[in-house]
């Protein structure tokens, strides 16, 4: 009889007080499918697998879900463990890492470009960057102070992208390097140009060579640049997780 009240006086403060929702944990999560997605992609970049490319666009398809509950229960959370603002901050990029991963894998996918060596160094350091964020991410709830380490890790994995990029970059646009590295691949394509241009006659091949290094240099620019963006947002995720740290330990 006596536990009637007192349940009745706990439903009331729930009501007015609610529990705060375990942010820790959501976030957690979200770092997790990041680390997943990010494996897959190394072993993409490392097999040529296509169907690996599948299934990051269902892991990521997941990531917009868990991204989507956590902004709900952030906007209906009477209270929160750590500044809102930071909250939100720390559950989108965290999704736009894994949006880039999937935006990578299918722009490759429609222009027809394979992994090479440098979409592997790239998506091997992205890889130490997520994992590094959710070490740190991990440590928020008990050991907020250490997880300092762990934020500047995951930036330095970005500034170690764009170096790799960079690099990809400047042969990417050295004409002797492209002709020292085209594949049998490339080789269709140049012949399937240099048919178009039979008219020139003798001066087709040459043509032909230079617009197929246009037109593959511009695809390959583009899956160089979604790795670097999403090196950008594994840095602003870095920072999010060190402005926490500030704010809390």
């Amino acid at each position: 009889m006596s536990s009637e009240p007192n349940s009745v006086v706990s439903r009331l403060i729930n009501r007015v007080f609610p529990r705060m929702p375990d942010f820790y944990s959501l976030i957690n999560e979200q770092c997790d499918l990041a680390v997943e997605v990010m494996s897959e992609l190394v072993a993409f970049m490392s097999s040529s697998n296509w169907d690996k490319a599948v299934l990051i666009r269902k892991l990521e398809k997941r990531g917009d879900e868990l991204k989507a509950r956590n902004l709900d229960v952030l906007n209906k959370a009477f209270s929160t463990p750590m500044d809102r603002e930071d909250l939100y901050r720390a559950i989108v990029t965290v999704d736009h890492v894994v949006n880039y991963a999937k935006t990578t894998v299918r722009e490759m996918e429609v222009l027809g470009v394979q992994p090479d060596n440098y979409t592997l160094e790239m998506a091997q350091l992205l890889h130490q960057g997520v994992v590094a964020l959710q070490r740190g991410f991990r440590k928020l709830s008990k050991d907020p102070a250490s997880a300092e380490e762990d934020a500047d890790a995951a930036r330095k994995a970005e500034r170690n992208t764009e170096k790799i990029y960079r690099r990809a970059l400047a042969d990417l646009l050295d004409p002797d390097h492209y002709i020292k590295t085209r594949n049998d691949k490339h080789s269709a394509a140049i012949a399937s140009i240099e048919g178009l241009l039979e008219p020139l006659g003798q001066h087709s091949e040459p043509v032909a060579l230079a617009v197929a290094f246009v037109v593959d240099t511009f695809k390959q620019r583009e899956i160089y640049r979604h790795l670097s963006n999403a090196g950008d947002r594994l840095a602003h995720a870095g920072e999010v997780l060190h402005d926490i740290v500030v704010k809390i330990s």
